[in-house]
């Protein structure tokens, strides 16, 4: 069984670069169908999974369906969802809610950081490692 798995989008690629020891399945840019469509037939067995998805999401995304069905095919003893980041230039409140109550249906760990870049989206690389360091 992999220790330590990280799934998702850009900021899933910023934390495997603090988190070499992972396996990375994380693209740049997707949404979360995007993500399930690619990836739909992948083992998603870990001791430790890190989830970052929902921030590319838009209208057209049923995210909720969409993560309620990535978690569905994830195995761990510990999930770790990174919450997309709110702030005055980005903020996606219904997302958030959904991750929130998804990891609380589940009994999984939720984090942030805000640190983060001036696209006030990514983490800068303090960021990075905040989070790298909220999933050891």
């Amino acid at each position: 069984m992999l220790d330590c798995l990280i799934l998702g989008d850009s900021i899933a690629v910023g934390v495997a670069n603090e988190r070499k020891e992972c396996k990375s399945i994380s693209v740049g840019g997707l949404n979360t169908w995007q993500w399930n469509r690619r990836f739909l037939n992948l083992d998603l067995t870990a001791r430790s999974v890190i989830i970052s998805l929902g921030t590319n999401d838009h209208k057209g995304v049923r995210t909720r369906q969409e993560l309620e069905a990535l978690r569905n095919r994830v195995s761990s003893d510990r999930v770790y969802w990174i919450l997309p980041p709110c702030n005055d230039k980005f903020c996606k409140p219904d997302i958030n809610s959904i991750v929130e109550s998804i990891a609380k249906n589940r009994g999984d760990f939720v984090i942030k950081t805000e640190r983060l870049q001036a696209d006030a989206i990514h983490p800068s690389w303090a960021g990075y490692r905040e989070l790298a360091e909220k999933t050891r």
